[in-house]
């Protein structure tokens, strides 16, 4: 898989390198999931909505680790044995998960708020 390219632009404006590093459909909610700790592949897929498929986790992995944020620990047994965490600059990114859970709770009683006072018979 190709390194993650970055412009000119990206490099010296942190709004546009944020959101191509957090880009991925999935990047926040699996960085979100390795805030408590290294998870295996199988694991993170348990955790994954249903119709998350094996490549598509396996490409949002791959892209967060090229972009220094997960680390990919593989084992040497057999089993094999693959755990995924987040790298030191990964875990730094907690305050903003915990800012973006706040807010996500307050818009979500906002939303539901608008929903049933214009659609009272939902």
């Amino acid at each position: 898989m190709a390194k993650v390219e970055y412009t000119e632009a990206m490099q010296s404006c942190p709004y546009m390198m944020s959101q191509r590093v957090l880009s991925g459909k999935w990047s926040m909610y699996l960085m979100h999931l390795l805030s408590d700790g290294p998870i295996r592949f199988n694991e993170l897929k348990r955790r994954m909505p249903e119709n998350m498929t094996h490549t598509t986790l396996s490409r949002q992995l791959k892209f967060l680790e090229e972009g220094g944020l997960v680390i990919r620990q593989e084992y040497s047994q057999v089993p094999p044995k693959v755990e995924y965490s987040l790298s030191e600059i990964g875990k730094r990114f907690q305050p903003v998960l915990d800012a973006l859970s706040d807010w996500g709770m307050e818009y979500i009683e906002f939303y539901n708020k608008i929903i049933l006072e214009e659609n009272p018979h939902k």
